[in-house]
């Protein structure tokens, strides 16, 4: 069975960091796209971050440039999206996604494009 488990959310001070993580079970990540995405209440999901595991050529929406971080860790399966400077607008579900496409920048943030969802984790940052 494909899973993914997105953790590491929680509530956090602005200015605060976080590190969320994505592990996968039932496939690698060997040879996909990863990304990550958000969703506030009452708003659609929005692409933050994506990477490519084959050559870990990365992609940032302007909301999270400098401020997030995302890498893989082929050998944990593992995605992971570091967040610091966190603002209170950064407030969402955060959902990791998988693709078996390669990303670029036109198709990064398409929720369209990723084929398996984790649950989500819930990041909430008070001011």
């Amino acid at each position: 069975e494909v899973q993914l488990q997105a953790s590491g959310g929680g509530l956090v001070q602005a200015g605060g960091s976080l590190r969320l993580s994505c592990a996968a079970s039932g496939f690698t990540f060997n040879d996909h796209g990863i990304g990550w995405f958000r969703q506030a209440p009452g708003k659609g999901r929005e692409g933050v971050s994506c990477i490519n595991s084959s050559d870990r050529g990365t992609y940032y929406a302007g909301s999270a440039k400098g401020r997030f971080t995302i890498s893989v860790d082929s050998s944990k399966n593992t995605v992971y999206l570091m967040m610091n400077g966190l603002k209170p607008e950064d407030t969402a579900v955060y959902y990791c996604a998988v693709t078996y496409d390669y990303l670029y920048e036109y198709n990064c943030y398409l929720p369209s494009e990723y084929n398996y969802w984790g649950q989500g984790t819930q990041v909430t940052v008070s001011s």
